[in-house]
């Protein structure tokens, strides 16, 4: 799967570059001695954000293969991959 949109693209490129700040800032945290409680509220904020991208991503992917008239995938194959990815 590719993304078409060049919107979509750099949507999703924002996003995990957030991502990646996010984790070095954990980093940071780990090589500081930080609380441990301060290290994993972060962490569990990394867990989300890429929660977030994962099901950007999962929606362009949808959205293109509903949308396209040509795409061999049929509804039902795009709905048991999304959920199982999910699961």
């Amino acid at each position: 799967m590719d993304i078409h949109s060049p919107q979509a693209r750099e949507r999703i490129r924002k996003r995990l570059r957030r991502i990646e700040g996010q984790v070095r800032g954990v980093a940071r945290m780990v090589e500081a001695g930080r609380d441990c409680r301060e290290i994993v509220q972060q962490l569990t904020a990394v867990r989300a954000a890429v929660q977030r991208a994962t099901l950007d991503v999962m929606r362009t992917y949808a959205s293109q293969c509903l949308s396209d008239p040509a795409s061999t995938v049929s509804h039902e194959e795009l709905l048991d991959y999304l959920l199982r990815t999910l699961g």
